[in-house]
């Protein structure tokens, strides 16, 4: 008899390559095939854009820290649902009124445009970032589907691997950014209707007589305090403040922003506003939740958390499905990761390629290259883009065996915010800011991320507080200072 969980999945699979197809029918030209011919509607713009930034980091590395630091966890929640809040409240607007006033299709074409830059520089420390830092984060991202094959369905983890890469290739392939917004708006709701019903069936499964939160407090007292093991203290100020800053990557990076250029209007954006907030609150505190109860069930006091539950706690929502849901719906869960996992491997990929054939090739080698050309070409350098990706996660899988999902992908996704939000905020806040200054702000940030990273967490007695702070907020407050002093001091 045929597993239900595959047949899900085979429907899933199916649903997304339909799109792909349909989509397929709708492109006319290289706008249609990079930005949906700016007429998306709130509803998909908000939950692409939402589905796009989450990845397969909320299913399996939210859900991971929920179960290992547990209340304090949520810290991650208000972190990106200020992000969202301050992208869409202050800054979607006037970014979707400029480039449609300098006719932009890609990210690089907005900062060109808006510096009016009579050089190719920042467009091509642009699409070089993006290329790179895609290639990084996309690798995150096809690592989790292997894991997502392994975990849910005891597959090989390199048969899930070239699976679920297949997949995604073939309808980005087929469809360019249509497609990718209308699966993306599948896959969000996906995610959502998941991400909102595990936690809730779990606690229902609860015995009446269990009470979770002194269930917590004796497993561990640390998983009920929002400040972690000890309580306040300067080091765990840092690991919160690391926490909430993963929410500034919502402010710019391209795979995300690219949204605002392709909704229909600025009235769209103000009601999409309101769905990306919501959807986000509620996603977030659900994948959190699923780690507490995850964490709560299935281990034992004094018991070694990552044992039960994998690397950094990675496994949870595997083994809680298993535990409180039928067979077949673990299926539309394992879709849900893999919506998850998709959403952002389709937008990072045709983000990638649109500068790598547009913003590279076209606007610097070919200016007069024809526009079906360019589309064939991004199609290429898409291909060529997913399996350097591939490579990258192979090569990571063996070197680092101990790696974990969460901390994998903040990496590329950090690399990504600290190149490009930098140069969004100011772009979009203040007038005096330059050419200069910004192409200082992308280098800066850009080569602060590996910095604080690899080497200022070596540093004795401070290394540790960076350690616990991570990348994003030193080297996006650094890339601003940087790109202010620039403008004020540099003609």
């Amino acid at each position: 008899m045929i597993d239900p969980k595959l047949i899900v999945l085979a429907i899933y699979f199916s649903i997304l390559l339909g799109i792909g197809f349909f989509a397929s029918k709708r492109i006319t030209n290289i706008s249609d095939y990079y930005v949906g011919g700016k007429k998306l509607g709130y509803w998909i713009a908000a939950l692409s854009a939402r589905s796009t930034g989450e990845s397969g980091w909320l299913l399996i590395g939210v859900t991971g820290m929920g179960a290992l630091i547990g209340v304090s966890a949520f810290w991650i929640v208000v972190g990106e649902v200020l992000g969202v809040f301050i992208s869409w409240q202050f800054m979607a607007k006037k970014f979707k009124r400029l480039t449609d006033e300098y006719n932009s299709i890609t990210i690089p074409d907005f900062l060109v445009s808006h510096f009016r830059s009579s050089t190719n520089t920042i467009r091509i420390i642009a699409a070089a970032a993006l290329s790179l830092f895609v290639v990084i984060y996309v690798s995150a991202q096809i690592d989790i589907t292997g894991k997502t094959f392994e975990s849910f369905l005891g597959f090989n983890y390199y048969t899930g691997i070239i699976l679920g890469f297949g997949i995604v290739v073939l309808y980005i392939f087929s469809g360019g950014f249509l497609a990718v917004a209308w699966s993306d708006f599948f896959q969000g709701a996906l995610m959502f209707v998941g991400l909102l019903m595990l936690p809730i069936v779990a606690y229902f499964s609860l015995s009446s007589d269990a009470s979770l939160i002194s269930g917590l407090y004796a497993l561990d007292p640390a998983l009920i305090n929002i400040w972690g093991p000890g309580g306040f203290s300067l080091l765990n100020l840092a690991t919160v403040a690391g926490l909430v800053s993963i929410g500034i990557g919502f402010m710019g990076s391209p795979q995300v922003y690219v949204r605002f250029m392709a909704i229909e209007s600025e009235n769209e954006i103000e009601k999409g506003k309101w769905v990306a907030i919501i959807y986000t609150l509620l996603t977030d505190t659900g994948a959190v939740m699923i780690g507490i109860l995850g964490r709560y069930m299935l281990t034992k006091t004094g018991q070694d958390p990552e044992a039960v539950l994998g690397v950094a706690g990675e496994n949870v929502l595997a083994i809680l499905l298993n535990q409180v849901m039928p067979i077949a719906i673990i299926g539309v869960y394992i879709a849900a990761v893999l919506s998850a996992i998709m959403s952002t491997v389709d937008s990072l990929l045709v983000v990638a390629s649109s500068a790598v054939s547009r913003d590279f090739y076209q606007q610097i080698i070919r200016p007069d290259i024809d526009e079906t050309f360019l589309m064939g070409l991004s199609k290429k350098v898409t291909l060529i883009l997913a399996f350097l990706a591939l490579g990258v996660a192979l090569l990571v899988s063996v070197l680092l065996p101990d790696r974990t999902v969460f901390w994998f992908i903040i990496f590329g996704w950090s690399g990504i915010a600290a190149t490009f939000c930098p140069v969004i905020i100011l772009s979009l806040s203040w007038d005096g800011y330059t050419e200069k200054g910004a192409i200082v702000s992308m280098v800066t940030g850009f080569l602060c991320v590996p910095l604080f990273k690899f080497i200022i967490p070596a540093i004795d007695g401070i290394g540790i507080y960076f350690d616990k702070l991570d990348v994003m907020l030193p080297s996006v407050l650094l890339a601003i200072i940087a790109g202010v002093v620039t403008s004020k001091t540099i003609e």
